[in-house]
C-alpha cells in the first residue's frame, strides 16, 4: 500500500444511537419522550459539525429504536445536511424487498442522505419475534444480503432462494440513486463476515466495545487482501465503539462508570463474560475500546486507533441507559466542535497507510 493521508472530507465522525431512555433531573424519560430527544440530538449533532447520524434496531425494555426508518424519515425532516444511517439493521429479520422501500424512500426525503449499516445480529430478540428460526442465522443474512445487494445495483431483479419467495423481472419503486444507498457490512469479529464484506465489495463497519481495537488489525489485513482477490478497489473501513466526551477527563470518567457499570453488569450476568470492576473499566479507557475522556483525549485516541487499523470513519456510541440527557448534549457538543476538527488535524499531521 501507499503511504497517503486520511483527512477531511474523506474521515467521517458520527454518532450512534440505540434509543436507550435517559435522565432529565433524575426522571427517567418515557419511551415517546425518548424518541423525541433522539430527533432533537441528531439536530444537535448538525449543528456541532458532525458528519452522521445513525440509529440501531433492538427490541429490548428501555431501547425505542425498533422502527429506525421512521424515526430516520423524522430526523430528515429536521436536519438538512447530516448523513442519516443505521448502527446496525438486522438484514436476518428483515425482508430485503421492504427493506429497499424504506431506504429509498428516506433517501428520496433526505434528498440523499442515507445510509445503512447490514447486521446479523449479537441480540437475537428480532428472530423470536418475528417468527425466524436461530438454526437459520447464517443462512438468512446470506441470502438475504444477496438479494438487497441485487436490488440496489440492478434495475430489475429475478432471484430465488430458500428464505422468501421469489422475484421475477421484479423493479422497485421509488429507485435508489444508481447503484444503491452506502451500505456497509457490520462485524463483531468473524473473519468469514469480512470476507462477505469483501466478497459483495461493501465497506465494513467494526463493532469494537471491549478490548485493545488494534486487536481487529488481522481482521482489517484480510479485509484487504480479500477485496484486491475479488477484484475491488479499497474501500472504507468504520469502527463504532462507546464513550463519553466531558470538559474533563475525571468529570468523563466518573459519569460514565456511573451508568455503564450497571448495564455490563447485567450484559454479563446474562451473556456469561467478565462483570465490569473499577480496574477493568480503567484499563478500558487506557487501553481498550472505551472512549471516555476531555476533547484533547478522545481526540488522541481516535486518531490513534484510526492509523492503527486503517479507519476512514469513526462512529461514537454515545447514550446508555439512563445517562441524564445533558451529559448527552454535552458529548455531542463537544465531540463535534472539538473533538472532530482536533482528529483531522492530528490526522493530516501525520501520515497514514492509504
Amino acid at each position: 500500500m501507499t503511504v497517503g493521508r486520511i483527512e477531511h472530507p474523506r474521515f467521517e465522525l458520527g454518532l450512534n444511537s440505540f434509543g436507550e431512555v435517559a435522565t432529565d433531573g433524575g426522571r427517567v424519560l418515557g419511551d415517546a419522550e425518548t424518541v423525541r430527544l433522539i430527533v432533537e440530538e441528531a439536530r444537535l449533532a448538525e449543528a456541532a459539525g458532525l458528519d452522521v447520524f445513525s440509529v440501531g434496531e433492538h427490541y429490548r425494555e428501555g431501547h425505542n429504536d425498533s422502527a429506525t426508518p421512521v424515526l430516520l424519515a423524522a430526523i430528515a425532516t429536521a436536519t438538512e445536511r447530516i448523513g442519516l444511517g443505521t448502527s446496525v439493521t438486522v438484514l436476518s429479520t428483515n425482508d430485503p424487498v421492504r427493506l429497499y422501500h424504506e431506504f429509498s424512500t428516506l433517501d428520496a426525503v433526505s434528498d440523499g442522505r442515507a445510509r445503512i449499516v447490514l447486521g446479523r445480529a449479537s441480540a437475537t430478540e428480532s428472530f423470536p419475534l418475528y417468527g425466524y428460526d436461530l438454526a437459520d442465522y447464517e443462512r438468512l443474512f446470506e441470502e438475504k444480503l444477496d438479494l438487497f445487494v441485487r436490488l440496489q445495483r440492478e434495475e430489475e431483479v429475478t432471484w430465488s432462494g430458500t428464505v422468501r419467495t421469489p422475484l421475477t423481472r421484479q423493479r422497485l419503486h421509488p429507485r435508489m440513486r444508481p447503484g444503491g444507498i452506502p451500505t456497509w457490512i457490520g462485524v463483531g469479529g468473524s473473519p468469514n463476515s469480512v470476507i462477505r464484506a469483501a466478497r459483495y465489495g461493501l465497506p465494513l463497519m467494526m463493532a469494537i466495545i471491549g478490548g485493545r481495537p488494534q486487536r481487529f488489525a488481522g481482521n482489517v489485513a484480510l479485509y484487504l487482501k480479500a477485496l484486491e482477490r475479488f477484484g475491488h478497489p479499497e474501500l472504507p473501513i468504520g469502527q463504532h465503539s462507546l464513550g463519553l466526551v466531558a470538559d474533563t477527563d475525571e468529570e468523563a470518567v466518573e459519569t460514565w462508570w456511573r451508568y455503564w457499570q450497571p448495564v455490563v453488569a447485567a450484559l454479563a450476568a446474562e451473556r456469561g463474560f467478565y462483570a465490569p470492576t473499577r480496574d477493568r473499566y480503567e484499563a478500558e479507557i487506557d487501553h481498550g475500546a472505551l472512549y471516555v475522556g476531555s476533547p484533547e483525549t478522545v481526540a488522541r485516541k481516535i486518531a490513534s486507533t484510526a492509523r492503527d487499523l486503517h479507519l476512514t470513519r469513526f462512529d461514537l456510541k454515545y447514550d446508555v441507559m439512563r445517562l441524564p440527557r445533558d451529559a448527552r448534549a454535552r458529548t455531542i457538543e463537544l465531540l463535534g466542535r472539538e473533538v472532530a476538527p482536533r482528529v483531522r488535524e492530528l490526522l493530516a499531521a501525520e501520515p497514514v497507510q492509504a
